[in-house]
């Protein structure tokens, strides 16, 4: 999916991918040998440790910036939720959702209203950029109900739409991230 994320929704990422960095400085030893990573994030972590203030806030920092680089942040998270019980990645995935929400709708409002401009009717199968991949991504998402649901929001406003649309998208989130799971423990037998 193509679409640009605003400058506060990008902070708000990274501020997330922090939060995961600080949970990473404070695993023991123990749980440090057991991390699933390749790119030398043991030895940042290490090196976090002995910090304090303001050098520890920039070494976790760091840690975050060397996180968003590397392929494997799904396989930490993954271990952050097994080890320490950890609820960052349902808090990312609750996000995602309603972020993939907003764009959708938002998406469809500036169609909407392009039409209204026009003085012709708005249709449900308005051409959307979004949609499609949206679909395509996430599997168990179907594109006549959101089209429905979204198009019914639009028009009426109706809190209850917008509260159905996020129940559509986290689900088929969360049932991309189960597979995703399967196929990742599937692939370590």
């Amino acid at each position: 999916m193509d679409e640009t994320i605003s400058r506060s929704e990008q902070k708000r990422r990274f501020k997330r991918i922090e939060d995961v960095a600080e949970e990473l400085a404070v695993l023991t030893d123990k749980d440090l040998k057991k991390l699933p990573e390749e790119s030398g994030v043991r030895e940042e972590i290490k090196a976090i440790r002995g910090l304090s203030g303001g050098a520890r806030k920039r070494q976790v920092k760091h840690l975050a910036k060397i996180l968003r680089q590397g392929p494997e942040l799904d396989a930490i998270y993954d271990f952050l939720s097994k080890r320490k019980g950890s609820h960052l990645k349902d808090k990312t995935q609750l996000h995602e959702a309603e972020h993939l929400r907003d764009i959708l709708i938002n998406e469809a409002m500036e169609d909407y209203q392009h039409c209204r401009s026009l003085q012709i009717e708005w249709e449900p199968d308005w051409k959307s950029e979004l949609l499609g991949p949206a679909v395509a991504k996430y599997k168990g998402l179907d594109e006549d109900a959101l089209r429905k649901t979204i198009y019914q929001y639009v028009k009426s406003y109706n809190k209850l739409y917008y509260r159905e649309l996020f129940r559509v998208v986290k689900a088929a989130i969360d049932q991309f991230e189960m597979s995703r799971r399967i196929g990742a423990a599937e692939e370590g037998l």
